[in-house]
């Protein structure tokens, strides 16, 4: 069996070119955007899983998908690029990140917000989304990236 293809995360606003360790638009590390052609299927994949975990819980911390279905049926009749591997929360970004100001009705699109977000709007909850999606990202450069192994000489 064939394994599908792992897709650069790319978006086109990389910022690692001004010297962040972390990229504002696709959240990969400086060096993982700088190296991913060179890396195999695994290491790709292994990126791609990592970014859409974070991604997942950052939106899943903030909406609830109700209706798999009419969601991935919106984004489809929205002719909207989305990637079948990852959860019903990547999807709902992608939608978000596509169409935030043109939503009225959120159950027409098979999600919720959660009550503590709901005085926000779309676009501003979407925003709000990519932040916290990025922090976790800078987080976890940092903590196992930019730190030094802290059982390096360990001799257990």
């Amino acid at each position: 069996m064939l394994k599908p293809v792992v897709k650069t995360p790319c978006i086109g606003v990389c910022s690692t070119g001004i010297g962040d360790a972390v990229c504002r638009g696709c959240k990969r590390f400086s060096h993982e955007v700088i190296h991913w052609n060179g890396y195999t299927h695994e290491q790709k994949a292994a990126i791609d899983g990592r970014l859409a975990d974070f991604l997942s819980r950052c939106v899943s911390n903030k909406l609830a998908v109700v209706d798999q279905a009419l969601l991935l049926w919106q984004l489809q009749v929205q002719q909207l690029r989305f990637n079948t591997e990852h959860d019903e929360y990547c999807q709902v970004f992608s939608l978000l990140k596509a169409g935030a100001g043109q939503i009225t009705r959120t159950e027409d699109f098979g999600f919720t917000v959660h009550a503590e977000y709901r005085d926000l709007s779309l676009p501003q909850l979407r925003v709000l989304i990519d932040q916290e999606f990025y922090i976790l990202s800078e987080a976890h450069y940092d903590r196992y990236m930019r730190t030094p192994d802290l059982f390096a000489g360990d001799a257990r």
